[in-house]
């Protein structure tokens, strides 16, 4: 296999990233105690999976959920000329913010004047798919990074403009500073990176469920 070739690749199971990062033992620990996830698959349509980003980016899931269905079901589907085409006042009732407004028409225009080839962004590395969506106004790094690991199913994405897993690997290692000390730990992860995020983020809502079990039985 090409060197880099790994990380543009969909895993096929878990198993050989299972072992590889049970070798952490703290990591391990949480490995132990998670149920399985399933394994991530790449979108077919890029384009439409990166506006659902978009549109969900600081809401609910379920809230998220409602909008884009909304957009889908008044647009005939999320298309970059049906979104050009829908005037910005419409979106904006939608449901959209105007900040989302002005993104997701960025990403239509960008994929009609050929800005950002979406059917070709499978072929980069994550760097360049990075590089090609960040330019484009409300799309930051988190966002692209959450593109690479849910829509593109990129094997070694980790973020650390994710609070959650800077919450996770500050639980994992609680004597281990942020910053060069916690990326080295991360690196040790690669490049099954995606995965550890994944695991870090079911712990946490795992712990999250135990703190509302705990105090839903607790007495008044």
């Amino acid at each position: 296999m090409p060197p880099g070739l790994s990380t543009l690749l969909p895993l096929a199971d878990h198993a050989a990233a299972l072992a590889w990062l049970a070798r952490d033992p703290a990591l391990a620990d949480v490995l132990a105690r998670t149920p399985p996830l399933p394994v991530l698959t790449p979108t077919p349509h890029p384009f439409g999976t990166l506006v659902r980003s978009v549109v969900g980016q600081q809401l609910s899931t379920k809230a998220a959920a409602s909008i884009a269905a909304r957009l889908e079901d008044a647009l005939g589907g999320v298309e970059p000329e049906a979104l050009l085409r829908t005037p910005p006042d419409k979106l904006r009732a939608l449901g959209l913010s105007w900040a989302k407004v002005r993104t997701v028409r960025a990403l239509a225009d960008a994929a009609l004047s050929g800005q950002v080839d979406f059917a070709h962004l499978s072929s980069l590395p994550d760097a360049a798919v990075i590089d090609a969506l960040t330019p484009l106004p409300g799309i930051g790094r988190w966002t692209v990074e959450m593109f690479l690991m849910f829509g593109l199913a990129r094997p070694d994405v980790f973020s650390f403009g994710d609070l959650v897993l800077r919450q996770g690997l500050s639980r994992l290692y609680p004597h281990v500073a942020p910053g060069s000390a916690q990326a080295a730990v991360v690196a040790a992860w690669s490049p099954y990176r995606t995965l550890a995020a994944r695991v870090l983020w079911a712990e946490a809502a795992r712990l999250r469920r135990t703190d509302k079990e705990r105090g839903a039985s607790d007495p008044l």
